[in-house]
């Protein structure tokens, strides 16, 4: 990053960010100095208590901007947001993600477009729509990927499909916009366990055969994901077009 962007205030959007990874992510980017802009689609009050909480760390550090990334005049409406507050986008995370099965035989329309859309879709208009203000700040993006992108989970093919495809849009990405703009992943492992999802005595031991495959043998914690959102985000300037697995060595037994 050069001196000029260090000194003044760098703006990090993250969608997905009322909540889980994504809360974590933008307030670790807050305490690095970052003005945030949360993404949130449907959890209104989890996203203004976050906001509220950082805004009282730091005044006016924090806004908030509701949008459905698969609607493409939403997302004008996010950029629009932006531009508001910002000509220039240090860092923009598309975190925001949507994760259920799909029985192979009975996937409907709207599960492929709910996966597609969140997943694939909307994180490449919204970067395009970006693009002028993180050219300007010579910014990144880090989208949030997942490991199952290159290794299926069985019964969830459409979400792997989705995964796999943001994966490659993070290679051609890198490729296309550099130098004037950093493109990088991050695939987290057994971070947090799906929510709504049922603890019964088989689930655990499903659970806990998932964690005795990470070499670490335990689950990585939202801080592990949003270090190495930082890192890449803010940090490493000579890395693009990078794949990095936060997922405790998981990748060397699946």
């Amino acid at each position: 990053m050069s001196d000029t962007a260090k000194s003044r205030v760098r703006y990090a959007l993250v969608t997905g960010a009322a909540r889980r990874i994504g809360a974590c992510i933008a307030e670790t980017l807050q305490q690095r100095g970052c003005d945030v802009i949360l993404h949130y689609h449907n959890s209104s009050a989890a996203v203004e208590a976050l906001a509220e909480k950082l805004n009282g760390v730091r005044a006016n550090s924090a806004s908030i901007v509701q949008a459905n990334l698969g609607v493409d005049s939403e997302i004008q409406h996010l950029t629009a947001h932006l531009r508001e507050r910002t000509a220039t986008l240090d860092l923009l995370v598309n975190n925001a993600s949507r994760f259920f099965p799909t029985e192979v035989g009975t996937t409907t329309g709207q599960q492929w477009g709910d996966l597609m859309d969140s997943n694939l879709r909307g994180p490449y208009f919204l970067t395009q729509a970006l693009l002028p203000e993180l050219t300007r700040a010579a910014g990144s993006v880090v989208n949030l990927l997942d490991i199952h992108a290159t290794r299926p989970m069985h019964g969830h093919a459409v979400y792997c499909m989705a995964k796999a495809g943001l994966q490659m849009m993070t290679l051609a990405l890198a490729k296309d916009l550099g130098p004037g703009v950093r493109v990088n992943g991050v695939a987290p492992g057994a971070i947090l366990w799906p929510e709504h999802e049922a603890c019964s005595e088989a689930q655990q031991e499903v659970r806990q055969k998932i964690l005795s495959k990470t070499v670490l043998g335990r689950a990585g914690e939202p801080r592990d994901i949003a270090m190495a959102v930082a890192y890449l985000g803010l940090d490493a300037g000579y890395v693009t077009g990078q794949v990095l697995a936060v997922d405790g060595g998981r990748n060397l037994n699946v």
